[in-house]
């Protein structure tokens, strides 16, 4: 084929995802592409794009302004976006699936690795693969949770309302313990909150049961996304939040705690330190590699 014969090059993306919870992935190490929030949106449209519950773009710290400041820690920043084109702080399941591109892409080796997000500086330990090749889990040092309060925080789905504990993990929950994961409704839709005002930038919503001795199952409503199969910061939120419901603050007993924590695509184990850190272990897998048809990618550059 001549070269003036030969098709425009589309952009490559991958996909990829963290006990079901999906991301579409675009490697843009220079900080040469403008996505934005439409070009996101369609991306993660299940039935006219790629499909995800977010996307994650690839690129060096130093090449966006968003985390030059953690460039002399991080060589790499995760820019993550909900499937709505919204911005996210941090998305646990999808730091340790952008761990794992940067891993099969020969960026980086098994070990430990920092990475920069909206929500500060990562450590992800990714584990060296099984001798049948089965990838190694990834374990994501998630950072401290705060309970910020206000008290009274109450969810509501059908007329029904809980109470639930406001844990931070960088980005905002709502976790509530019921009777059943039924109660949780349809999940499309946010949940309501109150009182008004508590969360003026929108808040992910957990529901959870449990299943056992420091042993709990979840769903989740992501604020931008709707129900998603699975939540990093999520089930990092609902374990600490058990932890404090059954009496345990390793801050004051001085020994981690651990917890299993069920999400629909799967389960994590999630310990909390003295510290306060928060470590959360789960797999990654990359499922696909592509080629964007020419018209998608000058949508994504922006020009």
């Amino acid at each position: 084929m001549t070269a003036s014969s030969a098709q425009p090059v589309g952009l490559p993306f991958l996909k990829g995802h963290g006990t079901q919870n999906d991301f579409v992935i675009v490697p843009d190490p220079d900080g040469r592409l403008t996505i934005g929030p439409e070009a996101v949106a369609a991306l993660c449209d299940r039935r006219a794009g790629i499909g995800g519950d977010g996307l994650l773009r690839v690129v060096r710290s130093a090449a966006d302004p968003a985390a030059a400041d953690q460039a002399d820690r991080a060589e790499w920043f995760m820019d993550y976006r909900n499937s709505d084109g919204s911005i996210g702080e941090m998305c646990g399941n999808g730091v340790r699936v952008f761990a794992r591109y940067l891993v099969e892409a020969g960026l980086v080796g098994p070990g430990a690795l920092p990475v920069a997000t909206r929500a500060g500086l990562r450590t992800v330990l990714v584990a060296a693969d099984a001798e049948d090749g089965t990838p190694g889990e990834i374990t994501v040092d998630m950072g401290r949770a705060a309970l910020p309060g206000p008290d009274g925080i109450e969810v509501t789905v059908g007329g029904r309302s809980w109470p639930a504990l406001n844990v931070n993990m960088g980005n905002p929950h709502a976790v509530a313990f019921v009777e059943s994961l039924d109660h949780a409704g349809e999940l499309r839709t946010a949940p309501a909150t109150s009182p008004e005002g508590a969360y003026p930038e929108g808040v992910n919503v957990e529901f959870v049961v449990d299943r056992g001795p420091r042993h709990v199952a979840m769903r989740v409503h992501e604020r931008g996304s709707g129900e998603t199969r699975s939540c990093g910061t999520g089930a990092c939120a609902v374990a600490v939040a058990a932890a404090r419901r059954d009496g345990v603050d390793p801050a004051v007993t001085g020994e981690a705690v651990t917890y299993t924590v069920d999400v629909l695509g799967g389960r994590l184990t999630i310990t909390e330190h003295p510290d306060g850190r928060v470590e959360k272990t789960g797999p990654a897998v990359i499922v696909a590699r592509g080629e964007l048809d020419p018209a998608w990618s000058e949508l994504i550059r922006g020009v």
